[in-house]
């Protein structure tokens, strides 16, 4: 199994390589009030085969995350201010505009949020689908095209080829989010980045596009997929590990039954807490996390979730706890999980 790589934190040296290697990753944006750290030493590894979920409440910075793998972070106003993004071993980070686009798509794919804003409208879905393999791949244009009816058909899109001439606003959201995985799996790419993938959709479609996210995973040797979301029910379907996130920071990591047979951190216990219980008083109500999540550009000075923590101590106010493993590959950010800590009166 795959784990966190802290180089600044936690100095864990992973035996092997992994595919993917995030490391101190910071991202910045110029705003009126000042720079916005959306990103703050983010750091983890992605194993080949692997399914791993990121997940934390809005704002947290998965987004922000995952679009700076593929380096698609509008600048301005944003900037990758610094750190290492490694497929492979090389630096994404290092690479040209023009070897960019080669990975894109083709190493590394992403299914963006809203499917029913990703897809251009004033395009057909057939020329959408069959441009990722004419960019990707030295085929005809009547090759490219069947691979795009194979891909629409693998996804469940009835009477494919027919529809290669229709338009997005033709499509339901379910069908348009097939879409959008059809264009991201053409290529066979070995990470698939799938941000909010079901958002907007009902319970049985989410369903379906899960599971055909993980039977399509499962046909590519070694595939492996990023999946962000706040959705923890979707984590426990469909995820090997998970990475939580809070106020731009890694909060704490873990395999599935770690995370939800024995969270640490008070924040990733608080996101189980707020889930619905199907046994229990139906007149009981759920529990929310206190207060609110705090703004880009007033973060608290010392934990990050230290305005919202129940067990808050004077040391959590003043001083940002390091991100260390408490074992078996499990890390957390708290002062109250250090092996020395002793916690003062809050």
């Amino acid at each position: 199994m795959a784990s966190i790589h802290n180089s600044a934190d936690s100095g864990f040296n992973a035996p092997s390589r992994p595919l993917l290697q995030v490391r101190d990753l910071e991202v910045t944006f110029r705003v009126e009030d000042g720079l916005a750290r959306a990103v703050d030493g983010v750091s983890f590894d992605l194993e080949a085969g692997e399914v791993l979920g990121i997940v934390g409440e809005s704002g947290s910075g998965k987004s922000v995350t995952a679009l700076s793998i593929l380096r698609l972070i509008p600048d301005p106003p944003g900037r990758i201010a610094q750190g290492r993004i490694l497929l492979d071993g090389v630096d994404l980070l290092s690479l040209t505009y023009r070897e960019m686009r080669q990975i894109r798509g083709n190493e590394i794919a992403m299914i963006f949020q809203e499917p029913m804003t990703a897809l251009n409208p004033v395009f057909n879905i057939g020329m959408q689908v069959r441009e990722a393999v004419l960019t990707h791949a030295k085929v005809s244009k009547a090759e490219a095209t069947d691979r795009a009816v194979q891909m629409l058909e693998k996804v469940g899109i009835p009477s494919a080829r027919r529809r290669l001439h229709d338009y997005p606003h033709q499509f339901s959201g379910g069908m348009r989010q097939r879409v959008m995985i059809a264009m991201a799996l053409v290529c066979h790419p070995r990470i698939l980045i799938a941000d909010e993938p079901t958002t907007a959709l009902d319970v049985t479609t989410q369903s379906q596009i899960l599971d055909l996210m993980l039977e399509l995973k499962q046909r590519e040797s070694n595939a492996s997929i990023i999946l962000i979301t706040h959705d923890l029910g979707v984590v426990a379907e469909t995820c090997n590990r998970a990475v939580v996130m809070y106020g731009g920071k890694i909060q704490e990591v873990g395999t599935v039954q770690q995370i939800f047979n024995n969270a640490k951190h008070p924040y990733t216990e608080g996101l189980l807490t707020s889930l619905p219980a199907v046994a229990g008083p139906r007149d009981e109500r759920l529990y929310t996390i206190p207060g609110n999540v705090p703004s880009i550009m007033d973060m608290p000075s010392g934990c990050r979730f230290c305005t919202r923590c129940e067990h808050v101590t004077d040391r959590c106010r003043h001083e940002e706890p390091a991100l260390h493993e408490i074992g078996d590959g499990q890390f957390v950010r708290c002062h109250l999980l250090e092996p020395e800590s002793k916690p003062d009166s809050g």
